[in-house]
C-alpha cells in the first residue's frame, strides 16, 4: 500500500484496532473514528465507588492470536500488555453442597468429574476432552483461517480431509444431544452446555460444533493484568507507534458512497474526510439498517429481531462475599436450565431462575483477596429486545432478586455495597443496531456459522470487522475478523493499484 492511500476506520473496538494495526503496518493512513472517549468497545469499564470494573470480557483465550498480531510488526505482546496464565478455569455450583472446579489439565478434571459425578462420566469427559480438540483442529483451517467459508468450501475441504474427519465437527447434532453421549449427569451437561452462551446462544439449538469451546477455554487462559482494558490500551499504543491517527468522541453518521464505491465518512459534527476505502468495527445490522446512511443499506442483509443472540442484565459491583470459595470465574446454575433458555428466547423476558456467572475479579489481581470489599462483574443473560424496551424496571428489578437466590442456593452470599446495572436497553444504545444482542446472530442449526457476514461487503471498498461477522464473536475472533478485513483490503488495493480498471464491461479486451 502506499502512505498516500487514507484508510477510515468506523469503531475502535479489537476489531477496529486489530485491522488498524495491519493496514498501517502494510504502509495505508490510518484514522480510528471513535464515538466514545476511550477506544476498546466491549472491552470497557464502569466505575463503582472509585474503583474501575471490567464489564465485558473478562478472560483471554486464544492468545496466540495477539502474539501473532503483534509479531507481524515486529514487536512482542508481553512489551504492551502484562499477562498472566491460569490453570484454574472456573468454579461451578449448583448448591451448597454441589461444586466442581474445572482446570486446564485433563486428568486433573477427570479426577474431580469421577469424585463428582462417577466413574462413567469420568471416562465419558476424557473421550468429550479428545472430541472438542477433534473439532478445532478439523475447522481451524477450512473455517477460522478462512475469508469466507461457503458450503462449497467446507465440501472441498471435507475431501479433502476426508469425510470421516469433516464428520468430526458435529454440526447435525445439538450441543445438548451430543452432550447427553458423554455424560450421564444432567449437571455436567448444563456445565459444558454453558459454553453455547459465548456465542449468544442456547445449548439445546446451537449446533455440537460449538463444543470445541471448551476445548479453547482448555488450552489457555489468560487474565490481563490491570484488567481487560488494559488489552485494548495496548493495541492503542502499538497503533499510534504505527502511525495511526484515533480520534475520540468523533461519531459517523454516514458511510459516503458514490458510483457504489465508498470514498469516505460524514461525521456527526457535519465534517467530511474521504478515504480510499472503509473498514466498519460495528454491528452489520447497523450498516444494513440504515444507521451509516441509506445509501449503505444494501452493503448487508438485514437481521430480524429473532435471529439475535443473547443480550444480559449485568451488575458491577463493589461489596462482599462469603460462603462459597470464589476463584476468578464463578459460575451458578440454575435448577432448571431448559426453562431458563424458554424464557429468554421463547418468552423474550428474563428468565424467572437464572444461571449467573460471577467474576471475582480481586481474586486473580497481584495484591490478591484481602477480605475487605472487593469487585464483582455479574451477568445473567436476557432477550435482546433493547429497541423495543419491553423490559420494566420491575422485571429487572425481580431478575436480581432471582439472581441473588440463586446466588444464595449455591452456597454464596453476596452482600453489594454499591453497583451499577446495565440492561439490554443500555447494551442498545451503546452498541446500534443491535437490539442489546452482544455477539451478532444466534447460533442455530448446523450452518448458521456459514451465515455470518464476511469482510466484504456489497459497496466495493467498504469491509466489515465485526463479532456480528466472520468467524464470530469473542475476543480473538474480532481480532481474527478485523485481520482478516484488513488483509482483504490491502489486497484489493494493492489489486486496483497496480492493474487500473478499464472500460470492458461485459467482455475481455485483448492487446
Amino acid at each position: 500500500m502506499h502512505h498516500s492511500q487514507h484508510i477510515a476506520i468506523i469503531g475502535g473496538g479489537i476489531g477496529g484496532l486489530a485491522a488498524a494495526i495491519r493496514i498501517a503496518h502494510g504502509g495505508g493512513r490510518v484514522t480510528i473514528f471513535e464515538k466514545e472517549a476511550r477506544l476498546g468497545g466491549k472491552m470497557r469499564t464502569e466505575t463503582v465507588a472509585g474503583r474501575a470494573i471490567d464489564v465485558g470480557p473478562t478472560v483471554l483465550t486464544m492468545r496466540g492470536v495477539f502474539d501473532e498480531l503483534f509479531a507481524s510488526c515486529g514487536e512482542s505482546l508481553e512489551q504492551y500488555v502484562s499477562l498472566s496464565p491460569s490453570s484454574h478455569i472456573a468454579t461451578h455450583a449448583w448448591s451448597n453442597d454441589a461444586r466442581l472446579d474445572l482446570v486446564t489439565d485433563v486428568e486433573q478434571n477427570a479426577d474431580a468429574i469421577g469424585a463428582f459425578a462417577g466413574a462413567k462420566d469420568a471416562l465419558g469427559y476424557r473421550e468429550f476432552a479428545r472430541y472438542a480438540q477433534r473439532i478445532y483442529d478439523t475447522v481451524k483451517g477450512p473455517f477460522l483461517d478462512s475469508q469466507k467459508p461457503t458450503m462449497f468450501s467446507m465440501l472441498r475441504d471435507a475431501n479433502r480431509i476426508g469425510l470421516a474427519s469433516f464428520a468430526a465437527i458435529d454440526s447435525h447434532r445439538s450441543m445438548w444431544r451430543a452432550l447427553g453421549s458423554f455424560f450421564a449427569d444432567p449437571r455436567l451437561r448444563q456445565l459444558f452446555g454453558r459454553y453455547a452462551t459465548y456465542s449468544g446462544s442456547s445449548p439445546f439449538d446451537a449446533p455440537a460444533t460449538l463444543n470445541l469451546i471448551s476445548h479453547v477455554e482448555r488450552e489457555g487462559v489468560h487474565t490481563v493484568d490491570g484488567g481487560m482494558i488494559r488489552l485494548a490500551d495496548g493495541l492503542e499504543v502499538l497503533a499510534r507507534k504505527l502511525g495511526v491517527t484515533i480520534r475520540t468522541e468523533c461519531a459517523v453518521d454516514e458511510i459516503l458512497i458514490t458510483s457504489g464505491r465508498a470514498r469516505g465518512v460524514r461525521l456527526s459534527s457535519g465534517e467530511t474526510i474521504e478515504a480510499d476505502a472503509i473498514v466498519a468495527n460495528a454491528d452489520a445490522n447497523a450498516i444494513a439498517s440504515g444507521l451509516f446512511g441509506a445509501k449503505a443499506t444494501h452493503a448487508l442483509q438485514a437481521t430480524s429481531p429473532r435471529s439475535r443472540s443473547l443480550s444480559a442484565l449485568t451488575w458491577a459491583i463493589v461489596g462482599k462475599s462469603s460462603g462459597l470459595p470464589l476463584a476468578h470465574h464463578n459460575v451458578c446454575f440454575s435448577d432448571d436450565y431448559p426453562r431458563e433458555f424458554r424464557d429468554i428466547l421463547d418468552r423474550h423476558t428474563v428468565p424467572s431462575d437464572p444461571s449467573v456467572y460471577v467474576c471475582a475479579q480481586d481474586r486473580s489481581a497481584p495484591r490478591g483477596h484481602n477480605g475487605t470489599a472487593e469487585r464483582f462483574f455479574v451477568i445473567v443473560n436476557a432477550p435482546a429486545v433493547g429497541d423495543s424496551n419491553t423490559l420494566s424496571s420491575k422485571e429487572m428489578d425481580l431478575c436480581e432478586s432471582a439472581m441473588l437466590r440463586c446466588l444464595q442456593r449455591s452456597g454464596l452470599t453476596l452482600t453489594i455495597e454499591e453497583a451499577k446495572r446495565t440492561s439490554p436497553v443500555d447494551f442498545a444504545r451503546m452498541f446500534p443496531g443491535t437490539g442489546g444482542a452482544l455477539y451478532g446472530q444466534i447460533s442455530q442449526g448446523p450452518f448458521s456459522a456459514l451465515s455470518r457476514p464476511s469482510a466484504r461487503t456489497k459497496v466495493e471498498r467498504l469491509y466489515l470487522a465485526s463479532g456480528s461477522g466472520h468467524p464470530g464473536a469473542g475476543v480473538p475472533m474480532v481480532a481474527i475478523s478485523g485481520q482478516l478485513a484488513a488483509n482483504l483490503l490491502m489486497q484489493d488495493l494493492a489489486s486496483t493499484s497496480t492493474y487500473p480498471r478499464t472500460g470492458t464491461s461485459g467482455s475481455i479486451s485483448t492487446p
